[in-house]
């Protein structure tokens, strides 16, 4: 009789032996030294490394994090230190990541997706470079990283740079359609991930180049997909958070574990009794717009929404090619110019608060 072995899942109080922080091994106690170091007297972003190192170490179960507003107002939430292992033990298992493997950080630590990142270290036994997190990461180029992750605007700048990742995660943010074509032409295999803070960073991913390449999203093992009344996914992973999340983003299901994104049911447009989707909108105009820009609906007495394309920077005239590809009710009925996009503290743009400034 064959007896199934069933493997020892960690627990948040254990380094991995083989845990490398910038080439130095470290333990739970040499951790917590080298976090009061940071805080004390490391750059911005070492601090930050720093306050999450020392309540990671601390006796609570969990720590707080802010979330991106994906499903509601940005506010700090707290998280079950376990449920960060078990997402790491599952981006280990989806991307392959082994005991020594490397990894490059460049993102911010008090988001979700930084944090994670020193998580899957700590757990599985990785060897992390942390540098600052710029727009243009400068790191070893004399090293080849098994993994990494960026939001667009860094891949883009990298581009360059991309042969010294085997696998990279882009996150955070749409890739513009300039950077979906420059990276089908490189070796390295690029993903696009799906989650947020609520689902302790992402809980599905699709192939954006390479062989396995895919319009659909895939669910990671134990998280159940499904769509609601309206469209929206509903998410359930109980080893990472507590019952059913309704999320805001419009889906289509292609099968029980896969789905392909239409957009946030938030930024639907209702104009003139059609229902238009505005990051569908911008997929088809990403082209012909090297500025950042978004479609919005603006208050209507006719239409209730008419529908309006805002560009950040200064006033220039645009083609109308670049409509090309759109319906006839697709095409704006107004092109605006904003000097300055509002953020959110990750670089997400506040769409709502920017069309605001052009009352």
């Amino acid at each position: 009789m064959i007896t199934e072995v069933k493997t020892k899942i960690p627990t948040y109080d254990k380094i991995h032996l083989k845990f490398k922080l910038n080439g130095r091994y470290y333990d739970s106690e040499s951790l917590g030294e080298v976090a009061y170091c940071f805080i004390k007297e490391g750059e911005p972003h070492q601090k930050t490394l720093g306050d999450f190192l020392q309540a990671w170490l601390d006796n609570n179960d969990y720590v707080e994090v802010q979330t991106s507003g994906s499903i509601g107002i940005p506010k700090k939430i707290k998280i079950k230190k376990q449920a960060m292992v078990n997402s790491a033990i599952a981006t280990g298992n989806a991307f392959n990541l082994r005991p020594g493997d490397s990894l490059l950080h460049c993102l911010p630590f008090n988001f979700i997706a930084g944090r994670m990142m020193l998580v899957r270290a700590m757990i599985l036994g990785l060897e992390l470079d942390v540098v600052p997190p710029k727009i243009t990461p400068v790191f070893d180029l004399d090293k080849t990283y098994d993994f990494a992750a960026m939001i667009p605007l860094q891949a883009q700048n990298s581009l360059s740079k991309l042969q010294h990742f085997k696998a990279l995660i882009i996150g955070g943010a749409a890739s513009p359609h300039q950077l979906l074509e420059d990276i089908q032409d490189i070796d390295t295999q690029c993903y696009s991930t799906y989650g947020m803070t609520e689902t302790v960073s992402h809980i599905a991913y699709r192939a954006l180049n390479g062989p396995n390449k895919s319009d659909f999203y895939k669910a990671m093992p134990n998280v159940k997909v499904s769509t609601n009344a309206q469209d929206c996914l509903v998410l359930e992973a109980d080893y990472l958070f507590d019952g059913a999340l309704e999320t805001n983003d419009v889906a289509v299901m292609h099968s029980e574990n896969e789905f392909k994104l239409i957009g946030r049911i938030d930024n639907v447009i209702n104009s003139g009794g059609l229902k238009l989707f505005a990051e569908q909108i911008e997929k088809h105009l990403t082209g012909g717009i090297s500025e950042r820009f978004f479609v919005a609906g603006q208050a209507d007495e006719k239409l209730g929404e008419r529908l309006v394309l805002v560009i950040e920077g200064e006033e220039k005239t645009i083609d109308p090619i670049i409509f090309k590809d759109l319906k006839k009710n697709e095409i704006p009925k107004d092109i605006l110019f904003v000097k300055k996009f509002i953020e959110t503290p990750n670089r997400k743009i506040q769409r709502k608060k920017t069309l605001e400034l052009l009352k």
